[in-house]
């Protein structure tokens, strides 16, 4: 059973920056692709970025978030990271990192994986 652990969230101005890490728990987490989706109170989940497995190594992004966050990965320390910048108030909900090995390229589809963290709160002030 493969585990996720999300950390690096927490309070910040808008316009400052936050980088949100997801730890796994196999040494083959470079076979996964992995997304980020985010939850606000009294919305649905929705997808944020994707990261392919590094074969492959791209990236995808909401347009919400197109030119603001960057997906990278460090396969030595089984990690994907996702660097948010030029936050605002719209980016404050609980994030999650997912993983996939079957759909290695990925999804901005929920149910594309398997294996999801316990979330991290981010909370943009204004």
């Amino acid at each position: 059973q493969v585990q996720l652990v999300e950390s690096g969230g927490g309070l910040v101005q808008a316009g400052g920056s936050l980088r949100l890490s997801c730890a796994a728990s196999v040494r083959t987490f470079g076979n996964f692709a992995v997304g980020w989706f985010r939850q606000a109170p009294g919305k649905e989940r929705e997808f944020v970025a994707r990261i392919t497995w590094s074969a492959y190594s791209s990236t995808y992004y909401a347009d919400s978030v197109k030119g603001r966050f960057t997906l990278s990965r460090d396969n030595a320390k089984n990690t994907v990271y996702l660097q948010m910048n030029s936050l605002k108030p719209e980016d404050t909900a609980v994030y999650y990192c997912a993983a996939s090995d079957t759909e290695r390229l990925g999804s901005s589809w929920a149910g594309a994986y398997d294996y999801w963290g316990q979330g991290t709160q981010v909370t943009v002030s204004s």
